[in-house]
């Protein structure tokens, strides 16, 4: 089976289309789905995407991308983690490709979601692009090891990803590993350590090849896997056991919840 570690379901691309979705998981084996949280103002609809559904679960926070939002202090983001179905803190961290400027306001985000993982003692889902160095950086100075996560939609070198293990992170391959131009990614999920990954759909975007360009969606992520075990010359098999009992031992779930 197949769990996709990373989707935006409240979307309304999606939502609208939610029923049919879940079908197609059903169909590929694709057990759970993480709905994660953009931001505060529609995390409700997540978290009830989450309670509505045995096999949801939904995450807190806000993404670096999203400028004209009210920061989030560590203290409210833990409280809307104490929530049996919200089981990590993000998205959350640095990009410096899309926005320019003074982005020390995303610095000090990513700060407060990094104290807010270690108030509840969940795992942190972090996006970086264009960012890797100040990410790491500020991970190390906040402690962010002590409750681990995620690197979600890999893009970087196997030096990042590396240090990011090192701080008991796990990295997150999405549909990018099946372009054809992505050389260096498919050496990194080639080498990397098996019971450190994760496989994702960021779905509504990046849907892997066969289906680039289309909407992705949480059925697409056994296409992931198919790419990684290719790679690795294994069997997809043994990427879903691998991925999901990651999944699992890191966010601390129940298997049947």
């Amino acid at each position: 089976m197949f769990i996709d570690s990373h989707c935006h379901l409240d979307f309304p691309d999606l939502a609208a289309n939610l029923d049919e979705l879940l079908l197609r998981m059903q169909e590929n084996q694709v057990t759970h789905a993480l709905c994660v949280s953009v931001n505060l103002p529609h995390f409700p609809r997540v978290r009830a995407l989450a309670e509505a559904h045995e096999n949801l679960f939904a995450s807190v926070g806000v993404h670096p991308d999203y400028e004209d939002q009210i920061e989030p202090e560590a203290d409210e983001l833990a409280d809307l983690a104490n929530h049996p179905k919200v089981i990590a803190i993000g998205e959350t961290g640095l990009d410096y490709f899309r926005l320019t400027g003074d982005l020390e306001w995303q610095r000090k985000r990513f700060r407060q979601h990094i104290r807010a993982a270690r108030k509840a003692n969940k795992p942190l889902i972090v996006h970086t692009r264009s960012a890797a160095a100040d990410t790491l950086r500020i991970m190390q100075e906040e402690g962010a090891d002590e409750v681990g996560g995620v690197m979600h939609c890999f893009t970087e070198s196997w030096e990042v990803a590396q240090q990011a293990i090192a701080m008991n992170f796990y990295i997150s391959f999405s549909g990018i590993v099946t372009f054809k131009n992505a050389v260096a990614l498919k050496e990194v999920a080639k080498n990397i350590q098996l019971n450190r990954m994760l496989i994702e759909t960021d779905s509504p975007y990046l849907a892997p090849v066969p289906f680039r360009g289309k909407l992705n969606q949480p059925a697409f992520v056994r296409h992931v896997a198919e790419e990684i075990a290719q790679l690795r010359a294994v069997t997809i098999e043994e990427i879903a056991v691998a991925t999901t009992d990651n999944f699992f031992n890191l966010f601390k779930v129940n298997r049947n919840g």
